[in-house]
């Protein structure tokens, strides 16, 4: 049942609110039957997923206006995470991607290491931001110049994350150099076709059963801006089949495993 989150979990997912019911990812979406949650490592980036909170059951999805885009009982709709999803068309698909792993890395006390690339490779790191840097961007070129004071507060993170977010996308996560085997696919992982627009959706959890058989959960942003959805393929339940050559997902072409990357370690 949909409760208040703890103190835990909003020192865990800052973002949150005291007065929203939330349920955890891996309270609320069980693995199928026969199927258990492989191993992550404690206080990792795929850790951290497993407890995404989420909007009650039913909860339709919105875009960043309050439109709604998908309905509660919509069959491609498994979950509705409780993430805000500000007030401008920026928080999309890649978006959401690198909005969740800045909170992880923020929440887990490395936000020292918070940095992401514009499409143009172009680095910008949340530490640059802090001290007072902006970017100066004129097409491909990306200057940096002391532009404001010193600020780390949470309002500032987030102005980090709307200038990211402007400027990164499909093409910039898709040159990610992490690109992991197929086998060895974990939650935090991501596809991506590169684009535009590209599309990219989160592996939030896998579970694997006594044959070897793996099955993923996976969660997306879209355009327009848009809640976080955890996403199912249908009647037989929210997990993906990862047993094929590709992926396949209710919204986009289906991923090869070509396109699966991973964001580099600290």
């Amino acid at each position: 049942m949909p409760r208040a989150p703890t103190r835990e979990e909003r020192a865990r997912y800052p973002w949150l609110g005291a007065d929203v019911a939330v349920r955890p990812l891996d309270v609320a979406i069980a693995p199928p039957e026969g199927y258990a949650r492989v191993a992550v490592e404690p206080g990792s980036f795929g850790a951290w997923l497993r407890g995404l909170p989420l909007r009650p059951a039913g909860t339709p999805a919105r875009d960043f206006r309050g439109g709604r885009v998908l309905a509660g009982d919509d069959a491609r709709l498994a979950a509705v995470a409780e993430l805000d999803v500000g007030t401008a068309n920026l928080q999309q698909c890649a978006d959401s991607i690198i909005r969740l792993h800045a909170e992880w890395r923020w929440a887990s006390g490395h936000s020292e290491q918070i940095a992401y690339r514009f499409t143009s490779g172009h680095l910008a790191s949340w530490p640059r931001y802090a001290a007072g840097d902006r970017a100066r961007v004129s097409g491909s070129k990306v200057t940096w110049v002391r532009g404001a004071s010193a600020d780390s507060s949470r309002s500032a993170f987030r102005s980090y994350l709307d200038l990211v977010f402007t400027y990164a996308g499909t093409l910039s996560l898709q040159g990610e150099k992490a690109r992991p085997a197929r086998a060895d696919v974990r939650p935090g992982d991501f596809f991506v076709l590169g684009g535009s627009p590209g599309h990219a959706v989160l592996v939030l959890d896998v579970a694997a059963n006594a044959r070897g058989e793996r099955v993923a959960l996976l969660g997306q942003g879209f355009i327009p801006a848009q809640d976080f959805q955890v996403l199912s393929p249908g009647a037989g339940g929210p997990w993906f089949s990862l047993s094929g050559d590709t992926v396949a997902t209710p919204f986009w072409q289906p991923f090869p495993w070509s396109s699966l990357r991973r964001m580099p370690s600290p």
